[in-house]
Order: structure tokens, then C-alpha cells, then sequence
């Protein structure tokens, strides 16, 4: 059965190896499946703590309608030229960067992105980036404090993940400062009073923020739920 698709009660099995806090390895050799797969399989379903056996298999199958309806029949899986691989993970790196990314950080995040599973233990970005492991240590963290990434447990390693809805995680994340900004002008607003110029600022500031956020936050909510693989 290795290479072919998980059945509902293999997800079922899934679903409950993860409940009882067995690792990946055991997962796996409970279904006689590669531990790569259920690491795939978890990953691009919400993660060890959201996954859930019925969403992962509705994703799936609507991945599956998905590829048919892109694909001419009977057309041969692509096979991706590495070369030009290199180059956009180089470029995919370089526009993290120009937005912002400190590029140690953008490195990581291309790097998980860009594998098959979505996740990596800290040895194994050490190896790809070939970079030293507080460099790496030190970017997860940067990382896993917007929301870019999470941690999971497998058995004694810790590998980190990108997911399906990272950026549903790293906009909340993104929202929450914003909320924090709102929060002082409103204070400094109030002491300042509304009747001074820098009270008025402030006040017209904090009011943005604040209505800005929660438009924005609404609609992470409305396409968290619109698109497929739900949490």
C-alpha cells in the first residue's frame, strides 16, 4: 500500500495516534506506512494539535477534483527542472528579504516551505542551509514569533512546521501588534486630551488601527473558513 493515497480509517488511525501523544514513527509503523507520509499527511492538515481525520480527507479530495480539473487527461506528473528550483527558492528568499524578512529568517522559511513535507528538524536545516545551528535556532525563534512556523514534537526531536493556514496564524499574529499600537495611542489620546493637537493625532490614530484590525481580522475568519483544509 506505501505510495498510495491514505484511506479515511488510516486518517482515523492518524487521528487517534496523535490523541494518545504517539509519535510519527510509531503512527506509522502501526499502519505500515512510511514515517514520511503521516509527517506529510499531519503537515498539510492542520498540524498535530488541529488535525482532524474527516477535514483531512474532504481536503483531500478536494485537491484531488482539483488536479483532474487542471490537468489534461492522462498527462505525466511533472518533474521539477532543479536547477530552475535553486533559482526560485533564491528569489522567493530575496523577496522576503525586501519585505522585511531579516534574510537568515527568509533562508529557514524558504527552505520549509519549499519541502516536501513542510517540516524540519533543526539538524536537518543545519545540513540543507549548511549554517550553524544557533544561526538556525535563532531564526525558528524570530519565526515562531510572527506565526511564520510551529512546533511539533516527534518522539525526542522537535521538528518545525509550516502548515496550510501559516498565514492565517502569522496575520493574527500580525493583528494582535496592531492591536497593541491601537491600544497606546488610545491611552496616550486620553491623556493628552482630545482637544490637543498630539491628543487628536492620537486619538485619529488609535481609531484606524482599531477599525482597520478588525476588518482585517473578520476577513482572515471569512477565507480560514472559505478555503479548503480548514482548521
Amino acid at each position: 500500500m506505501p505510495g498510495t493515497r491514505l484511506s479515511y480509517e488510516e486518517r482515523q488511525g492518524v487521528a487517534a495516534g496523535l490523541a494518545s501523544g504517539l509519535s510519527y514513527a510509531e503512527i506509522a509503523r502501526r499502519l505500515g506506512r512510511p514515517r514520511s507520509t503521516v509527517i506529510r499527511e499531519v503537515a498539510r492538515n492542520g498540524g498535530a494539535h488541529g488535525y482532524r481525520a474527516n477535514r483531512a480527507q474532504q481536503a483531500t479530495q478536494w485537491r484531488a477534483r482539483r488536479r483532474t480539473a487542471a490537468a489534461p487527461p492522462d498527462a505525466p506528473p511533472s518533474t521539477p527542472d532543479p536547477q530552475a528550483c535553486r533559482e526560485f527558492e533564491a528569489r522567493f528568499a530575496r523577496m522576503a528579504t525586501q519585505t522585511g524578512v531579516p534574510a537568515m529568517m527568509a533562508r529557514v522559511l524558504v527552505c520549509l516551505f519549499t519541502t516536501e513535507s513542510g517540516s524540519l528538524t533543526a539538524a536537518e536545516l543545519v545540513a540543507r542551509l549548511r549554517v550553524s545551528p544557533a544561526s538556525v535556532s535563532k531564526a525558528v525563534a524570530w519565526l515562531e514569533q510572527r506565526g511564520l512556523l510551529r512546533r511539533e514534537r516527534d518522539g525526542r526531536r522537535e521538528r518545525y512546521v509550516v502548515d496550510d493556514h501559516v498565514w492565517h496564524q502569522a496575520w493574527l499574529a500580525s493583528m494582535d501588534g496592531m492591536a497593541r499600537w491601537a491600544e497606546v495611542t488610545r491611552q496616550g489620546a486620553e491623556l493628552l486630551g482630545g482637544d490637543t493637537p498630539a491628543g487628536a493625532r492620537l486619538h485619529a490614530t488609535s481609531q484606524w488601527l482599531r477599525h482597520v484590525r478588525d476588518d482585517m481580522v473578520e476577513a482572515a475568519e471569512h477565507w480560514r473558513h472559505a478555503l479548503p483544509g480548514k482548521p
